[in-house]
């Protein structure tokens, strides 16, 4: 198994806190990474139902093992009552690194370690592979459209197995898993259509009512499996640029996968080659590029602003980076031919943000990320081949767009 670039943080953070926690989907790597950092710590996984026992009946004794050394504690969730007795043993020996916790449903999860660690622990999130880390292994995939319909569950590239069956696996296990367990779904049929239509609609605009109606379910209950969606680390929502620039702008969010190969599964393609002509390519590549600009800055442990710009008539940019105050813009284009259109919404919105910004912000760099291979400098931004997306920062480094200034 490859070196996940999260791995650095990992080990720097368990130099300052007895306690560090890592969150992620399912099989995302996140045992695999704990083992990797932490060789000589005792690991217990408490889906093991003889862990799972003891942690509730005694806890006490279940620590026992542990006393004056390291361990790590897989999927921590299964048993939340550990986190308050780990309060207690940190207390009394607060040594950094003593131990690491992991967890795939961020609500149990975090609820536990808000109430009992806060203080005592540091947050890391792993997501699927980005593609920097895709490009470790050593047969990686190398054109696009392999790397959008397989996605980065580390599995598939470790082992070279087939994408396609995998994820049918991993999507039929999450079902009878992690959702039966947090929200006690009697209707599987109906999330399965609820999941294919999230697929359908990434990279749009999130309409609960619309997808309700169409899943024959109610608005409620919509809301309440994205919630579970998101919390379990298979779909985010992107929410739109909070400044009031005068316009009319749209007030939903747009919802992504975090996988997009979990996402081309869903929607039923086959085989890669379906995508060159499959409809909903573009938005499985506009997807794929704020997915990956997420998993580079939670892999890193940046801490950035992230949203979208539409105005409900015709002007959108696709991701706005907001580093306090200042704005890295960022358009995603599946065609693979360069085009100056790719650029037409960066003057407008620099012109609205000079104009009715309050000086709150600065567009300091613009990139269009794009289906093609060749990388190019414009006066208008950064034109950045897709292969090329693991050096954006390098990339973006003394770019920026004409008429960016807000002063």
């Amino acid at each position: 198994m490859i070196r996940r670039t999260l791995q650095d943080q990992l080990e720097r953070l368990a130099t300052q806190h007895p306690v560090v926690t890592v969150t992620g989907p399912r099989q995302s790597g996140k045992t695999t990474l704990a083992k990797a950092a932490f060789p000589h710590h005792a690991y217990v996984s408490l889906e093991a139902p003889s862990e799972r026992a003891l942690a509730h009946e005694d806890p006490l004794a279940f620590f026992d093992r542990f006393a004056g050394a390291g361990a790590i504690l897989d999927e921590i969730q299964r048993a939340p009552g550990l986190t308050s007795h780990l309060q207690v043993i940190v207390d009394e020996d607060p040594t950094p690194g003593r131990f690491i916790l992991t967890g795939s449903q961020s609500l149990t999860l975090l609820d536990g370690v808000s109430q009992s660690l806060a203080g005592r622990t540091a947050l890391l999130e792993l997501l699927p592979l980005e593609l920097a880390e895709i490009q470790r292994f050593p047969r990686p995939p190398h054109d696009l459209d392999t790397i959008l319909w397989q996605g980065g569950y580390p599995r598939i590239h470790d082992r070279q197995l087939p994408a396609n069956e995998w994820l049918s696996d991993y999507t039929a296990t999450y079902l009878e898993r992690d959702v039966r367990s947090l929200l006690r779904v009697g209707d599987l049929d109906a999330f399965h259509t609820f999941l294919r239509l999230c697929a359908g609609h990434t990279g749009q605009l999130l309409n609960l009512a619309s997808l309700a109606s169409d899943c024959g379910i109610t608005q409620p209950t919509a809301r309440s499996w994205i919630s579970v969606l998101q919390a379990s680390f298979i779909v985010f929502r992107l929410p739109p640029f909070h400044a009031n620039l005068g316009k009319r702008l749209s007030r939903h969010p747009k919802l992504y996968f975090h996988d997009t190969g979990l996402a081309a599964n869903l929607i039923g393609i086959g085989d890669p080659r379906q995508l060159a002509t499959h409809p909903l390519r573009g938005a499985l590549f506009e997807n794929w590029v704020i997915s990956e600009i997420v998993k580079m800055h939670r892999h890193r442990a940046q801490r950035a602003e992230l949203s979208f710009y539409r105005e409900r008539d015709r002007h959108e940019i696709d991701l706005l980076i907001d580093h306090g105050g200042r704005i890295t813009a960022i358009e995603a284009k599946a065609g693979r031919t360069p085009s100056s259109e790719y650029f037409k919404a960066f003057p407008h919105f620099a012109e609205l943000v000079a104009a009715r910004g309050d000086g709150r912000w600065q567009i300091d760099q613009a990139a269009v990320v794009y289906g093609g291979q060749e990388s190019q400098r414009r006066s208008a931004g950064e034109l950045i081949g897709w292969a090329a997306l693991p050096d954006l920062d390098r990339l973006l480094e003394g770019n920026a767009p004409a008429g960016r200034s807000v002063s």
